[in-house]
């Protein structure tokens, strides 16, 4: 392989990981909106969806292993191709934990909520917010949309405490809602674990630009 057509290879990767984070992104939209209007299409379509995540994971992790056993990769290019390999690890649980709230979705279908969901839409636009941003930061290598992604996180987690204390409260006046509470706070854990997932690709934006590992989510 010569050092063009290796270069073009990694632009490849590049533009697939880029789609898959598209994908991604996509997902966490619609099985939030699945889940604030009850909409089991929409939950239907987003679990669907997840087949496509994998097996864009699935052909990116192949092109990765192929383009480094072709060539003697410079460091930069090593780095390059396991930033790749981490980053989709991680675009792929985002988009099993979309999946978890599709499902929720589907569960409670048939339910009233006991009060109008506000904070979940919030942390999911918070999430969305950082997966952009670390994507962003990836794209560019700016370090400083990295750490701007992060930052968000503290959000997130005020946002879960927040959710969780209402819940706690809702359930102790009305036990038949004890389920739908252990739901919706099920459904802030998963968009909690996509911030950190998301704050896992901005550790692997600064691993790239500066090969130091981070610990960001602490």
């Amino acid at each position: 392989m010569t050092r063009k057509a290796f270069d073009n290879a990694l632009k490849e990767i590049h533009n697939d990981v880029l789609r898959m984070g598209s994908i991604v992104e996509k997902q966490i939209h619609q099985c939030i909106e699945s889940l604030v209007n009850q909409d089991e299409e929409l939950a239907e379509q987003t679990i669907k969806n997840d087949d496509l995540v994998d097996e864009l994971q699935r052909e990116i992790e192949d092109k990765c292993i192929k383009v480094t056993a072709k060539e003697q990769p410079l460091a930069i290019d090593l780095r390059t191709v396991f930033t790749n390999s981490k980053l989709i690890m991680d675009l792929e649980r985002i988009a099993d934990h979309a999946v978890d709230i599709a499902k929720i979705t589907l569960r409670l279908k048939n339910e009233k909520y006991v009060k109008r969901l506000i904070d979940i839409p919030e942390m999911s636009s918070i999430v969305n917010g950082m997966i952009k941003t670390s994507l962003d930061s990836y794209v560019q290598r700016d370090l400083e949309k990295a750490y701007e992604a992060c930052k968000m996180d503290d959000k997130i987690d005020a946002l879960f405490k927040k959710v969780f204390t209402d819940m706690i409260k809702i359930a102790e006046k009305d036990e038949s809602k004890v389920n739908q509470m252990i739901q919706l706070v099920l459904v802030c854990k998963y968009l909690e674990r996509i911030a950190d997932r998301a704050t896992n690709i901005c550790e692997g934006t600064i691993y790239l630009v500066t090969g130091e590992q981070k610990d960001l989510n602490e």
